[in-house]
């Protein structure tokens, strides 16, 4: 199976220049600023998203640095909003690193979030492109309105599959979308192959999202998260949506009536994990992910073929398959 690292390796180079972009950008007087910057940086992640830039850029022209920036735009702004939602979860942990705001605290993680969101700027404007500016622009909407309606939901617990995945669209996928938007920008794609190709990526980010979700319902260390830690939060996802959909199935109602109270307990979200499991919401949530690759393979065999266009496939199998 292709791994993430395989893919990593072979845009290696042009990662190394984004990543120097992105700590150039992020270089300041202020020793705290720069203290907290390097502690967040030592843990990358997979860098999927950067990874999508370049690849957009190597499909529809060169890896330019205006290729380059406009992933560090986009691998900055994705970072800041992870910083804000550390703050807003009180998350303690991420990536396997305690979160700025443990170590420090809110007000200083709330700055540095800020200062990200700056610097993404910044990148932005290097390219020199209005459209990259304004996809930026679109992307912080989407993003907020995803996070905004999520947390409205939570407080309801009444979310249907419709609902969760037009929230994943906008909180999730709408970066993966973004990502190949200012990459085809940047290297002068044709507007028409580039919608495309677009589209290919939000269901590649629908799917990732599908995919983060699922997780919450095992113990896997590796993932970063507690089990249950979504329900915890008040998110309903598809699992348990799709399970709570069975009408017919045993304790159903009781099952509906437990998902709705305000305060779920440890108890409470051991017993809905194993309900969504036992009506079939974890396989119910994979034949979605595989119906979703099926209709983004379609699409994507539209495109004029070559080698880097199987870049996109191969981080579509990854991303199903992938156990953190």
């Amino acid at each position: 199976m292709v791994t993430i690292k395989d893919i990593q390796n072979s845009i290696q180079k042009e990662l190394l220049g984004l990543n120097a972009i992105i700590e150039e950008t992020l270089r300041s007087s202020s020793p705290l600023m720069q203290q907290v910057v390097h502690n967040f940086l030592l843990a990358k992640g997979k860098q999927i998203r950067p990874i999508l830039v370049i690849l957009s850029g190597k499909y529809f022209g060169e890896v330019t640095d205006r290729v380059l920036h406009a992933g560090a735009a986009i691998e900055l702004l994705h970072n800041a909003s992870l910083i804000h939602d550390d703050v807003i979860d009180e998350s303690l942990e991420r990536r396997g690193r305690p979160t700025i705001n443990r170590v420090w605290d809110n007000h200083i993680a709330v700055l540095v979030g800020d200062f990200f969101v700056s610097g993404a700027l910044h990148c932005a404007e290097y390219t020199k492109d209005f459209r990259v500016i304004t996809a930026m622009s679109s992307l912080g909407r989407a993003l907020s309105l995803g996070e905004i309606e999520q947390i409205d939901n939570a407080r309801s617990r009444n979310v249907d599959e419709r609902t969760y995945l037009e929230i994943i669209r906008k909180k999730t996928a709408s970066l993966f979308c973004s990502c190949v938007e200012v990459g085809g920008y940047a290297a002068g794609a044709p507007e028409e192959q580039l919608r495309t190709l677009m589209q290919y990526a939000e269901m590649l980010g629908m799917c990732f999202q599908i995919k983060d979700d699922i997780f919450d319902y095992f113990d896997n260390k590796e993932v970063g998260k507690p089990t249950g830690n979504d329900l915890r939060e008040g998110k309903m996802t598809l699992p348990l949506i799709y399970a709570l959909t069975r009408t017919e199935a045993p304790r159903h109602e009781e099952m509906v009536e437990l998902s709705h109270k305000d305060i779920l307990d440890a108890d409470d979200i051991a017993t809905l994990i194993a309900y969504a499991k036992e009506q079939g919401g974890i396989d119910y949530a994979y034949s979605r992910m595989e119906e979703i690759k099926r209709e983004a393979d379609a699409l994507i065999s539209t495109l004029p073929h070559s080698e880097k266009l199987d870049s996109f496939r191969l981080i579509f199998d990854y991303i199903i398959a992938r156990r953190k």
